[in-house]
């Protein structure tokens, strides 16, 4: 079969208004596909009951009911067709509601014409997991699901938490909602972040991750949204942003509750109008990208403090997908040691290792509040240490134990005496105080930033000042590795 799907593609389009309707079938057929419209929803019925499309592109309202009532009718039949809902300016609450539905995508009116035959050639890629089987192209079919199955088998587990995660990540891949990947530091919301790009239709396309904790504040929009020459000083020639970099692929927004507020506003309205204006530049751009972000934080308790934009979350928190703990999944801990160990040798050289039984029972009945990346850190120490193929937990017994709350270890416990003792230099013994706290959750994390910030209940911006501030040493590579 031909990889092109133009020449066969038949779209419903479903508008009152006639001028529009002419304008969104001109368009269409001048992309070679085959167009059949209608202007209410009983038209529309008509033609879903005697034909199979391709697509099905609706407004929001028409005269005789909402093009949300059509969607749902198509998703209780379990029809095929892929669903873009047109929708007014400022209704981006109708626009998450169709999202939650099933629809492949939304646009907004009025409609730029270079975004709708892109969204439509989107929603008709033959290499869309979610498309018919008999409609797709069997060598691109077949890529796009070696690299879903790929992407998949990096997320190492088959406990009944994995695999429900698994068939989740598959499910949510071939529409544009945006997703929001929740789960504490060190669970691999970045490898879920990638499995949901790899199994959807823009796997070909970019995948772009930002931390949005390591960027200063003020460099914020010029990181995402771009600038031109000359728009700030040292601005010598045109920089592209996160949004253009990651354009026809995915935008994966890492650690999103530490996004300062006045910058979380700007973000939501690129979210909500697909456009946006680099710094120093005068003409709009539109946006073409599916976001997935990620955090650990409570996000609801953040809005209800005032620290998240509300109307942010709602837009981000399309589908919400959690990624279990550690020790919610221990039965999945020797097929991750095995993967684990593994890559430790291939990256760093040492001979391959196993872990004795006694090392996985002693693994087994730790807290980790690291979660996979802590385990990673031990195997690696344990790999490092070991002059045998198998390693023992004796290993490890140098290594201070965590304790399963946020607090430093054996951190001092205030005495009464001490709170009658009044300093001579108050700032200067804070300023102490603060240093050794600081450091002492530095040395527990192996000079991790963001474990030590984590295990603090502060930012990663928050610490980096701090440890300026205070002068604290930091080695080269203080950053452990992701998981």
């Amino acid at each position: 079969m031909n990889s092109t799907v133009s020449a066969s593609a038949d779209v419903l389009v479903i508008d009152d208004e006639p001028d529009l309707r002419t304008l969104y079938e001109l368009a269409l057929l001048r992309e070679g596909h085959r167009v059949e419209s209608a202007g209410t929803l009983a038209q529309a019925r008509e033609a879903l009951a005697t034909h199979r499309f391709r697509a099905v592109i609706t407004d929001m309202r028409l005269p005789d009911g909402l093009g949300i009532e059509l969607l749902r009718e198509l998703a209780s039949e379990q029809r095929p067709e892929r669903c873009i809902v047109m929708t007014a300016y400022g209704s981006a609450e109708n626009a998450v509601e169709a999202l939650k539905l099933g629809a492949f995508d939304y646009l907004t009116k009025p409609v730029d014409l270079k975004q709708f035959r892109s969204v439509v050639s989107a929603a008709l890629q033959p290499g869309n997991r979610s498309a018919p089987p008999a409609l797709r192209s069997q060598g691109e079919g077949a890529r796009a699901a070696a690299g879903g199955h790929d992407a998949l088998a990096n997320l190492v587990g088959e406990s009944e938490a994995m695999l429900q995660l698994k068939s989740r990540i598959q499910r949510v891949a071939g529409s544009m909602a945006p997703v929001l990947v929740l789960g504490e530091s060190g669970t691999g919301k970045e490898l879920v972040a990638r499995a949901i790009h790899r199994c959807s239709h823009r796997a070909e396309g970019p995948f772009v991750a930002v931390n949005c904790g390591a960027i200063p504040e003020n460099l914020l929009e010029a990181e995402f949204f771009g600038a031109k020459r000359g728009s700030y000083t040292g601005a010598v020639q045109d920089r592209e942003g996160y949004f253009q970099a990651a354009g026809g692929g995915t935008l994966f927004l890492d650690e999103i509750g530490d996004l300062p507020v006045p910058m979380q506003a700007k973000l939501l309205r690129v979210i909500q109008e697909r456009k946006l204006r680099p710094i120093g530049s005068t003409q709009e751009e539109n946006v073409d990208v599916r976001i997935v972000s990620a955090t650990h934080r409570d996000l609801p308790h953040e809005v209800a403090t005032g620290n998240f934009r509300q109307d942010l979350y709602y837009r981000l928190n399309v589908i919400e997908m959690r990624v279990p703990p550690l020790r919610e999944r221990l039965a999945d801990l020797p097929m991750l040691c095995g993967a684990l160990l593994a890559r430790i040798a291939r990256d760093s050289g040492l001979r391959p290792a196993r872990p004795s039984p006694a090392m996985l029972g002693y693994l087994g009945s730790r807290p980790f509040p690291g979660n996979v990346r802590e385990l990673e850190n031990l195997l690696h120490r344990a790999m490092a240490l070991s002059e045998d193929e198998v390693l023992e937990p004796t290993l490890l017994c140098e290594s201070p134990q965590p304790t399963p709350d946020s607090r430093v270890p054996d951190a001092p416990e205030p005495q009464a005496d001490q709170a009658c003792e009044l300093p001579n230099d108050l700032q200067g013994h804070l300023d102490a105080m603060e240093r050794a706290l600081l450091v002492k959750a530095l040395e527990g994390s192996d000079f991790n930033r963001t474990a030590a910030a984590q295990r603090l209940g502060i930012t990663l911006r928050q610490i980096r000042y701090r440890i300026q501030r205070l002068s604290i040493p930091m080695p080269d590579d203080d950053e452990a590795p992701s998981p």
